[in-house]
C-alpha cells in the first residue's frame, strides 16, 4: 500500500484509523504517480504534542506538502498549518452524524495567516488532495507536470467516450420506447 521511502515528498496524516478508507484515495493517486509519501495517524485532540512536533519536523526531512484528513471537529489540518510553512491540504471526512459538514467547516474556517487548502468532503476530496499536492510538486518537476497533463487528457478522453456511449444508448432506447407507444 504506502510507497515506502526514506525521502517522502508528501506527508499524509489522519485523525484516526477510521479515516483510512477515505484517505486511501489519496494514497492510491500518489502511488499511481510514483510520488513517495509517508502516512501517520495523529490527532489534534488526542495527541496534540505529537501532531505539532510532526508538523514542525516535516520541512527538515524534505517533505514538501502535507495532507490532513479528519472527521468530526476536524482541527487537524489547522493545527498542522499553525506549526509549519509547508502547504497544508485539508480533507474533511464524513464520519459524524452531521455528514461531514462539521468537518468541512472546521477545516475551511481558518483565521487569517493560517491557510489550509480545503478539499471536498469524503473520497472525492481525498482524491483531489492528492492531485493538488502533485500540482504543487510539479511546479519544480517537469516529469511530474507531464504525468499530470497526461492524466487530465486521459480523464477527458474517458468522459467523452463514456458520454458518447451513454448518448447512443439513450437515443436508441428513446427511439425504441417512442415506437412502442
Amino acid at each position: 500500500m504506502p510507497q515506502a521511502s526514506t525521502h517522502p515528498l508528501v506527508g499524509v496524516i489522519m485523525g484516526s484509523e477510521s479515516d483510512l478508507p477515505v484517505m486511501e484515495e489519496t494514497l492510491r493517486i500518489l502511488d499511481s504517480f510514483g510520488v513517495p509519501y509517508e502516512v501517520r495517524i495523529l490527532s489534534a485532540h488526542r495527541s496534540p504534542h505529537e501532531t505539532s512536533a510532526y508538523a514542525r519536523d516535516c520541512m527538515g526531512r524534505g517533505i514538501k506538502v502535507l495532507i490532513a484528513g479528519a472527521g468530526w471537529a476536524a482541527h487537524l489540518a489547522g493545527v498542522v498549518a499553525a506549526e509549519t510553512t509547508l502547504p497544508v491540504i485539508g480533507v474533511p471526512v464524513d464520519s459524524s452524524p452531521l455528514k461531514g459538514m462539521d468537518s468541512l467547516l472546521s477545516t475551511v474556517q481558518m483565521p487569517p495567516g493560517i491557510p489550509v487548502a480545503t478539499m471536498a468532503i469524503g473520497r472525492g476530496g481525498a482524491l483531489n488532495a492528492a492531485i493538488f499536492a502533485l500540482q504543487i510538486l510539479a511546479t519544480s518537476k517537469p516529469d511530474l507536470q507531464q504525468k499530470l497533463v497526461d492524466y487530465k487528457k486521459g480523464m477527458a478522453a474517458d468522459v467523452i467516450q463514456r458520454k458518447n456511449r451513454n448518448l447512443e444508448e439513450y437515443l436508441l432506447n428513446r427511439k425504441t420506447g417512442a415506437s412502442a407507444s
